[in-house]
């Protein structure tokens, strides 16, 4: 494992047939960390894109064949189009064809939107394989990757097809950072602080301390940055697997951040980006309902994300209404996750929706793109 102690696995406690581990490992220990997981040694499935497929598809390949693996690879489409029904039947169509059984397990090489895909592939055929998840980007080996949420997207709305399906375990090869796209590291960058928000103020002030090596992807913060982000998610996780109270607190910025990216359009602001600037709305809302919080400590953490894509014109009206689609609506009531100081957030099921429609019109008046 890693010398450095501080990196050492992280544990999601689901109880003790459904916990698993989160490593900081190479691509090249995939083949040790899968028979550690007691995966059967045979055909698995490799699901990736072909930007990730191009840098580390034959690393992780090379390593299984040598431990007597028969990969298949599965090349789907970059980016979010990814997450619909076409990519999701050409996973099947292979898999089918292939001669998979229900030990044959799914590897998730890449992003978010590869997981998320893969994942509800894995939870769906032949009513669920086994499911390893290899993150690439940062969102993911801090987010997406954690916590057994898989699935694609509808024309209603984001994520609204979908399951839990927890992998036997997580990988995360810090190297694979080095190869993001400044826009990639800076949008995964928004989940990062919104753990800090919400759960960790010491995480707060150690990126406060640390933006510019941060930024900069300095290799010897990375481990620190992955490990303390991605155990937050992990401890939220353990608590609160399926959404039922505690784990709503790691939307923060999601409610206002996917009516933003439904009106944008998808794939006009990253989802980073869009979360960035759905942070910058929660923090309105939040100072309203909370005269005593820090907020401009919150907001200066925040206003360090970059927002890099074009002005469009999002009417606050088309955001509002966006909202009412978002999956976290309960019995027609929106819930919207807020800080009441640094480092702690709750969620807010009876906010006042003209509150919530000032708080669009403010990101946006204060929002400089």
């Amino acid at each position: 494992m890693h010398s450095d102690t501080s990196l050492s696995p992280i544990t999601i406690d689901l109880g003790a047939t459904r916990s698993y581990p989160y490593h900081i490992e190479s691509l090249q220990r995939v083949p040790e960390l899968m028979a550690a997981s007691g995966l059967r040694i045979g055909k698995c499935m490799v699901i990736t894109d072909a930007t990730v497929a191009r840098h580390y598809a034959n690393t992780l390949e090379e390593a299984l064949l040598t431990a007597g693996w028969q990969p298949e690879r599965i090349v789907v489409t970059t980016g979010e189009k990814a997450k619909g029904y076409a990519d999701l039947h050409q996973i099947y169509d292979a898999a089918l064809s292939s001669g998979i059984d229900r030990k044959t397990p799914v590897l998730a090489l890449g992003g978010g939107v590869v997981g998320d895909l893969a994942g509800f592939a894995a939870a769906s055929l032949l009513r669920g394989l086994p499911f390893v998840q290899l993150p690439t980007t940062l969102i993911a080996q801090v987010d997406s990757a954690l916590g057994g949420k898989t699935g694609i997207n509808h024309a209603t709305g984001k994520n609204l097809i979908g399951a839990f399906h927890q992998p036997a375990f997580v990988c995360a090869d810090l190297k694979t950072l080095q190869s993001l796209p400044f826009r990639e590291w800076t949008s995964g960058l928004a989940e990062v602080v919104k753990h800090a928000l919400i759960a960790d103020i010491d995480f707060v002030s150690w990126l406060e301390d640390n933006w510019a090596a941060v930024i900069d992807r300095d290799a010897s913060i990375l481990g620190t940055l992955i490990h303390r982000a991605a155990g937050i998610k992990a401890v939220v996780v353990s608590q609160d697997e399926r959404e039922a109270g505690l784990r709503a607190i790691l939307n923060f910025g999601h409610t206002f951040g996917h009516a933003i990216e439904h009106v944008a359009g998808y794939g006009h602001f990253t989802h980073g980006e869009a979360v960035a600037m759905g942070m910058r709305a929660a923090l309105h809302l939040s100072a309203r309902l909370h005269p005593a919080l820090d907020v401009q400590r919150a907001a200066d953490l925040v206003k360090k994300l970059p927002i890099q894509a074009s002005a469009i014109d999002m009417p606050v009206d088309d955001l509002v209404a966006a909202m009412y689609t978002d999956k976290k609506v309960l019995a027609g009531r929106i819930r919207f996750v807020l800080l009441d100081k640094v480092g702690h957030a709750y969620v807010e099921a009876d906010a006042d929706m003209r509150d919530a429609t000032w708080a669009f019109e403010e990101m946006l008046k204060n929002l400089h793109l």
